[in-house]
């Protein structure tokens, strides 16, 4: 199989699966709304459908869609005074209800929130303006109404994907793979943005196809890379503030120093597994990449034991957590793991090690599962690889001890309503010796 036609496979194990569901809830949805503000039973009328589902640029396992219910201009003055923002979402809520009981629906902040058991929507009903931006009503801080101009990102989206041979939308589900893969929480709208600002700084790729996947991804990630570090984007179309959440730089161009070595091993039995490495789990597996029942290295032979978040969870990455490890021998702190690895230098043995979740940006409530995984040959002599998957006791953090020679992995993730929205993960490289 050639190139072309492997990105072309990456692509399609990106699409979505469930659209008929999502169409289906998004109609339910609309009906209860129209038939409480309006009186009809409509299931298509008076709502936009936003987000990244909304610009064509979600890919399989989205769990999290967005719609505006675009209210009846002459409700306008049953919401405008004082408390009315979320005298406006109480009603929306109450509406939705109204039609599910059984349903798990809320007011958060600026949305209705209704949980379905495979993914969310959240609702935001909305007073179109004169010049076709939508007044939304926020709660915060005794509340507020804001704008939102998703029309004018929907109709960028759409004509810059048309103008470079539809790579516009492809790069942006790339992207989102790469993101779950790495843990990089960022959100959709920045995601559409930045490969929007790409490819129109460039016309490189206005006509290529699959077949040039593999430089458009190196020469993305060099640009995301590149980029200042600042607190805002500008959104395509609109041009609106979208906040970045988390740096993205330092993971670009790690990505970028993948896709160099992907592109080198063009043609070689372990390419696709280099692939992978950016892109995850929907990029296909060559047979180099496969999971194999046992190791071997020399003489020697373990049980590959490692279990996979991907075969156990769906990922829609889109908050950040930081690991760190905390070093230490009968029972004195010596140092932290990231500022041994910082100086280049490796663990010795025989030192206990507490990782911890030092920093998140995660909603409460949420799970947390850890993965720690042993390499390396002493790791295959000992019959020791590990890699299950291992639910946390509460107290985030795990403790471990560093016994042998190798590089080993320990990872997490925190899952939401069965959906892992933030992962990391550290590398701890031991010394083969002991210092006592």
């Amino acid at each position: 199989m050639g190139l072309g036609e492997i990105f072309g496979e990456f692509l399609s194990n990106l699409q979505i699966d469930n659209a008929e569901t999502i169409s289906m809830r998004y109609g339910e949805i609309t009906a209860a709304l129209n038939k409480a503000f309006r009186d009809t039973d409509s299931k298509i009328d008076n709502r936009l459908q936003v987000g990244s589902y909304g610009r064509s640029s979600a890919i399989k396992e989205i769990s999290d869609l967005d719609m505006l219910y675009i209210m009846p201009s002459t409700a306008w003055d049953d919401y405008c005074g004082e408390g009315g923002q979320y005298k406006l979402l109480d009603a929306a809520s109450n509406a939705i209800k109204a039609r599910y009981p059984k349903t798990d629906i809320f007011v958060d902040r600026l949305v209705v929130r209704v949980l379905y058991q495979d993914f969310h929507v959240e609702v935001q009903p909305v007073f179109e303006t004169d010049d076709g931006s939508f007044k939304y009503p926020d709660t915060y801080n005794g509340g507020s109404w804001k704008i939102t101009k998703p029309r004018e990102e929907i109709d960028a989206m759409s004509e810059v994907d048309e103008r470079k041979n539809g790579n516009l939308r492809r790069l942006a589900k790339m992207a989102r793979a790469w993101k779950n893969k790495h843990g990089v929480g960022i959100g959709g709208l920045l995601i559409d943005t930045l490969a929007h600002n790409f490819l129109e700084s460039t016309k490189d790729y206005d006509e290529k196809s699959f077949l040039y996947f593999d430089w458009m991804s190196r020469d993305f990630f060099s640009y995301l890379a590149a980029l200042p570090e600042q607190e805002y984007f500008a959104a395509l179309g609109s041009g609106q503030r979208v906040r970045v959440k988390s740096k993205f730089q330092k993971k670009a161009k790690k990505a970028h120093e993948l896709c160099l070595k992907a592109i080198d091993a063009e043609g070689r039995p372990t390419q696709n597994s280099k692939w992978r490495k950016i892109y995850g789990p929907p990029f296909p597996a060559d047979t180099a990449g496969l999971k194999k029942s046992t190791l071997i290295d020399g003489a020697y032979s373990a049980s590959n034991t490692e279990e996979f978040f991907e075969s156990r969870f769906r990922y829609d990455v889109r908050y950040n957590i930081r690991l760190e490890c905390e070093v230490s021998q009968n029972g004195f702190r010596e140092y932290l793991l990231s500022d041994r690895i910082a100086r280049g230098l490796r663990l010795r043995r025989k030192r206990s090690l507490r990782f911890f979740v030092a920093a998140h940006d995660i909603p409460e409530p949420f799970d947390l599962y850890w993965k720690v995984l042993n390499r390396g040959a002493e790791a295959i002599r000992r019959n020791n690889i590990r890699g299950q998957i291992v639910e946390d006791a509460g107290h985030l953090e795990r403790t471990e001890t560093a016994n042998f020679y190798g590089d080993h992995i320990v990872e997490c993730v925190a899952v939401k309503n069965g959906v892992v929205v933030a992962t990391d993960r550290i590398r701890v490289p031991i010394d083969g010796e002991s210092d006592g």
